[in-house]
């Protein structure tokens, strides 16, 4: 990594992308302001990281406590979901509501800007919950915890930036055109934790799972370029939950 590399990295980015993609109470800090927040996106594998790490600890106190698995998936997902204010699920939502239920690219913006939820939204959130609680259950049943949903949250959150990268701003306002795009190195650097999480938990066969974070990435790229020609906030949640259920979906076929 040269010096121009290394430039990309600060410590002030890890707290950037805490408060943007997380809703813990953070302590008070300042950074340079003149730094584009997008700048932070090689963090965004650490967000995954310390989210979770914070689901796993509680999903061990809770089969430690002999809880059945069912419940012990549910209670993983919904600290997830409060870690993060839910705010993945919301795009997921948004997403499903405004790419199918619009007709034209100025209305699938309108709707997915809209607050109230429709068909589409709800259908994808149950289906969403469904198979990431049906993954994660089969694999807390067979003693798998940490690997899955660490390797899950971290290259879940790590393909983001390949979306903020890939694609355009959809739209002159919102919170994916005022944080900007990373530039061209950042993914990459984000990149680095992802893999070595993915080789330290599954070995060589793990490499599967980067090619399908991989795929799932460029197929939310392509749906959003051909729908609304760039990307929002929206469709920055919803492809953080589509890789995660594809991840635990392919752990899971990996492992069982």
């Amino acid at each position: 990594m040269n010096k121009s590399d290394m430039a990309l990295i600060k410590c002030e980015d890890i707290w950037v992308a805490l408060g943007l993609l997380t809703r813990l109470p953070l302590p008070d800090r300042t950074w340079n302001e003149a730094r584009p927040a997008a700048m932070a996106a090689w963090a965004y594998p650490v967000t995954g990281l310390i989210v979770g790490g914070i689901a796993c600890a509680i999903a061990c106190i809770l089969i430690a406590l002999g809880l059945p698995s069912g419940m012990v998936a549910a209670a993983v997902l919904l600290c997830l979901s409060l870690l993060t204010g839910a705010m993945h699920e919301d795009g997921l939502a948004d997403t499903a509501d405004g790419l199918w239920g619009g007709t034209t690219v100025e209305r699938r913006l309108e709707i997915m800007k809209d607050s109230h939820i429709g068909a589409y939204g709800v259908i994808a959130l149950i289906a969403g919950f469904a198979m990431r609680w049906s993954a994660l259950t089969a694999l807390l049943t067979a003693g798998w915890i940490w690997g899955p949903i660490i390797v899950a949250a971290m290259t879940s959150r790590q393909v983001m930036s390949y979306v903020m990268g890939a694609l355009p701003n959809a739209r002159d306002t919102g919170l994916s055109n005022l944080t900007g795009r990373p530039c061209g190195k950042a993914p990459i650097v984000g990149a680095a934790p992802c893999l070595i999480v993915i080789l330290l938990a599954f070995g060589i066969s793990g490499l599967l799972l980067a090619f399908i974070a991989a795929i799932s990435a460029f197929m939310c790229i392509a749906i959003a370029r051909a729908k609304i020609g760039g990307q929002t906030g929206d469709i920055l949640g919803a492809t953080q939950l589509v890789t995660e259920i594809a991840i635990l979906g392919a752990i899971a076929a990996l492992v069982l």
